[in-house]
């Protein structure tokens, strides 16, 4: 048994939607959470400056001690995540195999859509591996940085939300995809939303929730799991001086979250 907690990072509060997975399948795990809201948001950056920010934000989770580091940032997977693999000798994983890899599972006219960052659709990483796990599936990806921004800022619903959602879909549902995947851990707090622009035919795939299965499995298979009877604590830091992290966080997370830290992350 390891009661050592779990890290857990994003650039903002899109990683939220992790952990709230990770409490949901693994609720005696302790976490730490750390939004780096200050520099706010990475899609939009050039890759090689987000791989200095995740490696400097994994720095300060290991210093908490953390037994494993889940990069809950599809950008941050995209621009460090094979390296800290490399680099690290605890756990670290990411978002982007598990969406994918749910995607391929779940497609049958293998035509899959996916909304992420400009970092990310740029990177062609859910391209590549949908198409590493299956060549015959066509993927189409679609950047949709107005979403992300509505969330930051605590839009959560009302009609000029939907009407960006609609125009970033459009797009793709005109290719006739059958999947759906969030490649932005932003998403899945507006997921009811798109589900009401995509249609009951399309499957739409949180990586949120694949991710906090694989959580789950690692801990399991590598012997890490906290004591069952662990009253798990929650810890949540974050960089910027005024963000909306602690409205938007219970709102999403509710009594979980009591406080948020603010920290400085030297760059």
């Amino acid at each position: 048994m390891d009661n050592r907690p779990i890290g857990v990072f994003d650039s903002g509060v899109g990683g939220l939607t992790v952990l709230r997975e990770i409490i949901k399948k693994a609720p005696n795990e302790n976490t730490v959470y750390f939004g780096d809201t200050e520099r706010f948001p990475y899609g939009p950056r050039d890759l090689g400056q987000v791989r200095d920010f995740v490696f400097k934000a994994t720095a300060f989770l290991q210093e908490k001690n953390v037994k494993m580091i889940v990069i809950a940032c599809n950008t941050g997977s995209v621009a460090a995540l094979k390296e800290l693999k490399e680099r690290f000798e605890i756990p670290v994983t990411g978002v982007i195999e598990p969406g994918a890899r749910t995607a391929v599972n779940n497609t049958k006219n293998k035509r899959v859509g996916v909304i992420a960052t400009k970092g990310t659709v740029k990177s062609g990483a859910y391209e590549k591996e949908i198409s590493r796990l299956d060549p015959g599936i066509n993927t189409y990806s679609v950047a949709a940085p107005m979403l992300i921004e509505y969330i930051e800022k605590g839009i959560l619903e009302g009609n000029e939300l939907d009407n960006a959602i609609k125009g970033y879909l459009e797009p793709l549902l005109s290719q006739n995809i059958d999947v759906l995947v969030l490649g932005c851990t932003h998403f899945p707090l507006i997921e009811r939303q798109i589900l009401a622009v995509s249609g009951n035919n399309i499957r739409v795939i949180s990586s949120a929730v694949e991710t906090a299965k694989d959580v789950r499995k690692m801990l399991i298979e590598k012997g890490l799991s906290a004591n069952k009877d662990n009253k798990a604590s929650r810890v949540f830091y974050e960089t910027a001086l005024n963000s909306s992290f602690f409205r938007t966080g219970q709102m999403f997370l509710d009594a979980e979250i009591k406080e948020v830290i603010r920290t400085k992350l030297e760059i």
